[in-house]
């Protein structure tokens, strides 16, 4: 099945919602007081069932948007997703204001696709009818649309709707299928209760399917919800695809919570910003737009006040396009690539339009070559490309699979998908980098290293590389010690020196060996670690024995004091005090050593090691037998 989102627009009072009614005998106006005023205010909702012989069934989904100006907003928010516009136009009464601004929004939401219904021909003669279709075409032809045949119309006489109906579902047929790698995003336009169901929202999908019991993450409250329920075309069905009308039923939240405005996306793929950068065009009929003037944005199915940053000029002139940022009033989050209408408040006007480049940013540089070359490129690629010219363009220091969603309203897995084919590695972190690039690094850090016989720690290593990720710093450490390039010395970085290294292990390994000598000899009151840890050689060979488990570092948590114990008297002590433990109700801290003939300096980080291994078990102020195995703690006898 093929489904495509319309949007119908135009004029106040010029048949728009009588038209919906004569394609779909759907009414739109359900409110008392568009009932009552006989205009639309709120957003009108329908569904246009509609079959082909090459295509099969085809469901159309028509928003019948308000007319009158003081419910543009309205308009807006019901215009965000859409795939395509009918314009009705009145035969008897022409282009008004609001056709021009329907048409204006439209085109800034990035809409070509378009068909023409002139309306009310029953009022005119043919000609005057005709004279309006050739106006309509001529207007959305010069705001960048490709709209099909004008189709008159008489929704009272009943004539060309079965006209129109063929032609919308030819539309339909057209359209090039949504894609659906990007990231889930429901701007919500509706949100009410239904009695033993509990809260449901309403919008147009983007992005990639959601399912019946997906967790989805709202903003800007930035809590999770959990989908009871998926419908769209007023049926339940176990998944949503992108670019059809959905409902979700919703748990986890009360209806008070929701409200228009609101947004759900995929957990984690959103992070809020008070920075967006844009590309902008304002509209023929807008005031110049200058640098740090005060503007309305509406933006998914919300607004809010921001302040415009021009980065490419200071006054941005009507018709022409250019860079910008907006400051907004509050952080907002939204996916990359979603399109921006901007308006006056006062007199109430859309002024300029666009899509956001950059969600998650700062306030830039005004003028930089640098940032406006990269913003063009930004523009004028396509997600996949814009993907692949990012990671060229940070081939120093790799970018992040996060930052490329962030730029391309990609999902993370969807991406890394798209690297599989090209020499770039995707890191266990999230780091993107051209093999190429990486090499590259590689062969810089021997280099770097080169000066210090010693070695260098990685943080100070980092500090020589600026611009460079700890990430990335590893993934090139562990390339560079695979080829053995490179070597650690302890928690030293350093180049491999094979005779110099084989003498430093020997001498290591002598220095162990006499340091495990002096412990064992001491018993259980060993030497302060400071007197034997004197020097670098002499802390890699005390951090040897205790890797090996000849020596035993032990803690008196009281005084932040550690002894070093070979493991040799540690054994011996347990041998000693097993059959004292045994004995109810235990041995005090004392006894331990006086059994032991050893001062408090040495019992109580003893006793703090043996209880950390269960073999004692401490209750109250002493001390009983564990529950460690003796035979697993104690060598066999010699």
């Amino acid at each position: 099945m093929t489904n495509l989102v319309i949007g119908v627009i135009g004029h106040v009072d010029h048949g728009k919602t009588a038209l919906v009614r004569a394609l779909t005998g759907e009414e739109t106006d359900n409110l008392a007081e568009e009932k009552e005023r006989g205009i639309s205010i709120a957003l009108g909702f329908a569904r246009l069932q509609t079959g082909d012989l090459q295509t099969g069934d085809q469901t159309i989904d028509l928003i019948d948007m308000p007319g009158h100006e003081r419910f543009i907003r309205t308009m807006i928010a019901g215009a965000t997703g859409i795939g395509a516009v009918l314009l009705v136009l009145a035969a008897n009464e022409g282009i008004k204001p609001q056709t021009i601004e329907h048409i204006d929004i439209a085109a800034l939401l990035g809409l070509r696709r378009a068909v023409i219904a002139i309306s009310k021909t029953d009022l005119v003669s043919p000609e005057q009818a005709q004279k309006t279709a050739s106006e309509a075409l001529h207007l959305l032809t010069s705001a960048g649309f490709a709209p099909l045949p004008p189709v008159f119309t008489s929704a009272l006489r009943e004539q060309g709707i079965d006209t129109l109906r063929s032609t919308l579902a030819t539309l339909a047929a057209d359209q090039a299928p949504r894609a659906t790698g990007g990231i889930e995003f429901l701007p919500i336009d509706r949100a009410f209760s239904i009695a033993g169901h509990g809260p449901v929202v309403t919008g147009t999908l983007r992005g990639a399917p959601v399912n019946t019991g997906d967790t989805l993450e709202l903003f800007p409250a930035r809590r999770m919800v959990k989908i009871r329920a998926v419908q769209t075309h007023g049926l339940r069905v176990p998944t949503a695809t992108p670019g059809q009308r959905t409902a979700l039923n919703l748990r986890d939240i009360d209806i008070a919570d929701l409200q228009r405005g609101m947004a759900l996306a995929a957990p984690g793929t959103l992070t809020p910003s008070d920075w967006l950068t844009v590309s902008i065009r304002a509209v023929a009929t807008a005031p110049n737009l200058k640098n740090g003037m005060q503007l309305r944005v509406l933006l998914g199915t919300d607004e809010f006040d921001a302040r415009l940053r021009l980065l490419d000029r200071d006054i941005l002139e009507p018709g022409q396009s250019g860079f910008a940022q907006l400051h907004c009033a509050a952080p907002v989050a939204f996916p990359a690539r979603e399109h921006v209408i901007l308006r006056l408040a006062s007199p109430a006007q859309t002024v300029a339009g666009g899509r956001i480049l950059e969600p998650v940013t700062r306030r830039q540089r005004r003028h930089s070559g640098p940032l406006l070359q990269r913003l063009e490129t930004w523009h004028r690629l396509e997600p996949e490309a814009l993907i692949l010219a990012e990671i060229e363009a940070q081939s120093a220091t790799g970018t992040t699979l996060t930052r490329l969603s962030q730029l391309s309203a990609l999902a993370p897995s969807h991406i890394a998908a798209l690297l599989k084919p090209h020499p770039i590695l995707l890191t266990r972190t999230g780091l993107a980098i051209r093999v190429a690039d990486l090499e590259t690094l590689a062969t810089r850090i021997p280099a770097l290293l080169a000066p210090h016989t010693e070695g260098l720690s990685p943080s100070k290593l980092l500090a020589t590389l600026p611009g460079l990720s700890p990430e990335l710093l590893d993934e090139v450490i562990s390339l560079l010690l695979a080829r053995s390039l490179i070597t650690r010395r302890g928690t030293q970085l350093a180049l491999p020196r094979p005779e110099a290294d084989q003498a430093r292990v020997q001498d290591e390994a002598s220095l162990a060996a006499q340091i495990a000598a002096q412990l064992r000899a001491s018993g259980l009151s060993p030497p302060d670690p400071k007197t034997i840890i004197t020097s670098l050689a002499a802390k890699r060979a005390t951090d040897r024995l205790l890797r090996e488990g000849t020596i035993i570092r032990a803690v008196d948590r009281a005084k932040d004091k550690e002894i070093l114990f070979h493991h040799e008297a540690v054994e011996h002590a347990m041998r000693l005090l097993t059959p004292l433990l045994e004995r109810p109700p235990g041995l005090l801290a004392t006894d331990v050593g006086a059994a032991l003939s050893i001062s408090r300096k040495y019992s109580m980080p003893l006793l703090d090691h043996l209880d950390a291994i269960r073999f004692t078990r401490r209750i109250a102020d002493r001390r009983i037998r564990g529950t460690a195995s003796l035979t697993a703690l104690l060598p066999p006898p010699r």
